[in-house]
């Protein structure tokens, strides 16, 4: 028996073994040394396919990686960030979406398989303590049954029907979670919700250049007068009204009454000090007289104070 003992306890080493050399990979990942890069290649890049944020070159996965690292600089783990962009993404834009279903099993049945094995080969192998009368029931000097004898015959019947049972059940899962929950790749976020978003994010930190070309990403997918607006706002803010009136315009070329466009477009020429810029806005009160910006516009052409914002 001791050989049989001996070639348990080398498999036992070596599964241990192994698992230090994976749990020592994992304590050296380069990631560790650049918290940016391992937190952005735990998220999806919206825009690719099969791509992390850490990998991606899209300007979205710029803006993502660049609100991780404004998240950690405030304190914040890995686990925060993960939930912060789960919160407005959806659990798809993690590249390792959290395990659910039936394919749980699949960690579960294995990991209990091992430790009952475990149990049952140390209950069984381990050496005994003489029990009173062993010479007569047949049980060998270490209190285990004495080879050849029926009970150690029925010892080794059990474990090998033990461990086919296990093999079995393990298979069993595999299969029934295979046909019932299979595996599949989730889509990726939304690139345009994304874009909008994060533009949305980055307007209530005052970064409007950032948030500018957000939007000129969303509406390279999806045009779209209200977030071409927004476009033209943020440009607006970010000091570059010239191009915030050709981005006004081109929505008032499709839409001439858009309250909206107008009020862009008039606060955007009373930036450059274009004398069409009164003209402008007392269209947009003409037009919509009770929006929420028709009195802070009125007190603006009243008082020739510098324009603000919509």
């Amino acid at each position: 028996m001791r050989w049989r003992r001996a070639l348990v306890a080398l498999v036992l080493v070596t599964l241990a073994a192994a698992a230090g050399a994976a749990l020592a990979r994992s304590a050296g990942d380069p990631g560790r040394q650049d918290p940016v890069r391992a937190v952005s290649a735990g998220l999806r890049c919206p825009a690719c396919q099969g791509e992390s944020v850490a990998d991606s070159r899209s300007p979205i996965a710029a803006a993502m990686r660049q609100v991780v690292a404004d998240q950690l600089a405030q304190g914040r783990d890995r686990a925060e960030i993960r939930r912060w962009f789960v919160q407005r993404y959806g659990a798809d834009v993690l590249t390792d979406p959290p395990a659910n279903g039936v394919r749980l099993l699949l960690w579960g049945v294995p990991v209990l398989a091992l430790l009952a094995g475990g149990y049952a080969a140390l209950r069984t192998l381990r050496p005994g303590v003489a029990r009173p009368g062993s010479a007569r029931t047949g049980a060998g000097p270490t209190g285990s049954p004495a080879p050849g004898t029926p009970d150690a015959r029925a010892a080794r019947r059990a474990w090998r029907v033990a461990s086919a049972g296990v093999v079995a059940l393990v298979a069993t899962v595999a299969i029934v979670a295979d046909r019932l929950d299979p595996p599949a790749r989730p889509a990726p976020a939304d690139p345009v919700a994304v874009a909008l978003q994060l533009a949305h994010d980055l307007e209530t930190q005052d970064r409007y250049d950032a948030a500018a070309q957000m939007y000129q990403e969303a509406l390279r997918d999806r045009p779209d007068d209200v977030v071409q607006l927004r476009l033209a706002f943020a440009l607006l803010r970010a000091g570059d009204s010239a191009a915030a009136q050709r981005t006004a315009r081109d929505v008032l070329a499709r839409e001439p009454d858009s309250p909206d466009g107008l009020l862009v477009l008039g606060l955007a020429q009373r930036n450059s000090r274009s004398v069409e810029a009164d003209d402008t806005l007392r269209r947009f009160l003409a037009v919509a007289p009770a929006h929420p910006a028709a009195a802070e516009v009125r007190r603006l052409l009243a008082t020739g104070r510098e324009p603000v914002g919509p």
